[in-house]
């Protein structure tokens, strides 16, 4: 029988080999104390590391704001000043005479929304067939499809141009849509979290009688939200700031023109207006900000969750 009952030494039993008993609680005290400290030494490390990237990120953006209010003649002033000798609200205005910068924004969130829609279809769809449906080559198909992210955007355009002009898509929205939808990173980031799925869930579908695309849209597509939420904020951004492949596909600027192309505009042969260049890209801004402040939580969760694989 066992010489203690719930931890309690039994009477009369031989002691306990090693560190009394007596000096064991001091001892786990005298830890957890130190433990204690050194927690609260590496919160204190996180937050001033933390705050200070935070600055090294945000100056640059205080320092844009206040350039937009600034005369043009004192943006580039040497040294420096933050606020200029007079406030110029109205350079937020001036940027819509300027530059037909409503048509810039309209057709950026017509392209950023429509495209990512479509990545999101295509990327969920590829995704749950790489990682839970079984057909032969499955993942030599993966491999080589992952390999396409070894290839450079600038290598691809000529093709792609080509490949635009053969379908007669040049200078439309479909060129600007379709062409960069189909990539692997929305696929590889789909496959991860659905590996993370229990397969239990779909067996129990299977025996309720579901098909595969049943099982995709009822079973597994609700619980993929958060990583949806993450495919959605990097594809919004990626097509909201792209500017090489709108600048080569797009002949008609004023009609089909995106805000990357609308900045550069401030930018003549006569010179640069940098106070409307820097309110024009406050605005464009805006709409990107106020989506991740929106998918806040579903992107910390995502972002967590995202890579943990399953079998």
């Amino acid at each position: 029988m066992s010489t203690e009952t719930f931890g309690a030494p039994v009477p009369g039993a031989p002691p306990r080999a090693g560190v009394p008993a007596a000096d064991r609680p001091t001892r786990r005290r005298r830890r957890a104390s130190f433990g204690g400290e050194g927690s609260r030494l590496g919160t204190v490390v996180a937050y001033i590391v933390a705050v200070v990237a935070a600055l090294v990120f945000v100056t640059p953006l205080v320092y844009a704001f206040f350039s937009a209010l600034k005369p043009s003649r004192e943006v580039l002033l040497a040294p420096p000043r933050l606020i200029g000798t007079e406030v110029r609200w109205q350079n937020f205005a001036d940027v819509f005479e300027y530059a037909p910068f409503r048509t810039y924004i309209t057709n950026s969130f017509i392209v950023s929304v429509a495209g990512t829609l479509v990545v999101l279809f295509v990327s969920a769809t590829a995704g749950y067939a790489f990682a839970r449906l079984r057909w032969p080559g499955r993942d030599i198909v993966f491999v080589l499809f992952l390999g396409t992210l070894m290839v450079p955007q600038e290598v691809l355009v000529i093709p792609m141009f080509v490949v635009m002009q053969w379908f007669g898509w040049v200078d439309t929205y479909q060129s600007l849509v379709f062409p960069w939808a189909f990539t692997a990173f929305g696929t590889f980031l789909m496959r991860q979290f659905f590996r993370g799925i229990p397969y239990e869930l779909e067996e129990a579908a299977r025996v309720d009688g579901a098909g595969p695309v049943r099982t995709f849209l009822r079973i597994i597509l609700p619980l993929t939200g958060s990583a949806l939420a993450v495919l959605a904020v990097f594809t919004f951004l990626n097509y909201w700031n792209s500017y090489l492949w709108p600048l080569i596909t797009v002949n008609d600027y004023s009609t089909l023109g995106t805000l990357p192309i609308g900045l550069a505009s401030f930018a003549t042969q006569t010179g640069t207006r940098w106070d409307l260049q820097m309110a024009a890209s406050i605005i464009s801004m805006i709409p990107t900000t106020i989506l991740v402040i929106a998918l806040q939580k579903h992107l910390v969760k995502g972002i967590a969750t995202s890579g943990l694989g399953g079998r």
